[in-house]
């Protein structure tokens, strides 16, 4: 049985995690870029072919920022972290850093249904890991400081496990209805919004 033991305050991790993030938003913007020395027509038509590459761009953006907001909320309490934060965190960690990588599968293969399975499955896992670090401090008050906070409750925790169900479930749909399952993805909006309103009249 795993046990918890305090290793220390949060600062290092949170700061870790800042990084990472940067430098996978960063590397998204990496591969847009358009060809030197085209005529006009040639140059219209090389920045109508970029478009998928900012739409993937674009959403990738929306993913990775909203979940370093949140991962910023559910620190912004906690005092202390022990070695199951630690490692659900580094795992967390190593799935953003992947992100850029079906970013690119989706701005050139977006019609592909793997294309399409492949990020969805990064996303989930990002936010299974996401969702993993919230629950364990959710459990573990000894770690948070002597304040009630939002991201320890259940509405916060189903607010998370939205965002891996949608995405997990377009993993073995889009394999069934092709590309066009990404759309689901627009469900969260709403979702979230309502969820955010009800926490924050819960407060």
């Amino acid at each position: 049985m795993w046990t918890s033991r305090p290793e220390g305050g949060p600062e290092r991790l949170v700061t870790l995690v800042d990084g990472v993030f940067a430098i996978a938003i960063t590397l998204l913007v990496l591969d847009l870029s358009v060809p030197r020395e085209l005529d006009p027509a040639a140059y219209r038509r090389a920045l109508g072919e970029l478009l998928p590459d900012l739409g993937a761009y674009a959403l990738s953006v929306v993913v990775l920022g909203s979940f370093w907001r949140d991962h910023r909320r559910i620190f912004q309490d906690v005092r202390e972290i022990d070695g199951q934060v630690i490692g659900i965190s580094i795992a967390g960690l190593g799935v953003a850093a992947l992100v850029p990588f079906p970013t690119r599968l989706l701005a050139e293969y977006g019609a592909q249904s793997v294309s399409v399975a492949v990020y969805a499955g990064a996303v989930a896992a990002l936010g299974a890991c996401h969702l993993g670090v919230a629950a364990v401090l959710a459990r573990r008050p000894w770690l948070r400081h002597d304040r009630p906070s939002d991201a320890a409750t259940t509405l916060y925790l189903t607010d998370s496990a939205t965002s891996v169900v949608v995405f997990l479930a377009t993993v073995p749909l889009v394999m069934v209805t092709g590309p066009r399952i990404m759309w689901l993805w627009l469900l969260l909006v709403p979702v979230k919004v309502y969820l955010g309103r009800r926490l924050q009249n819960a407060r």
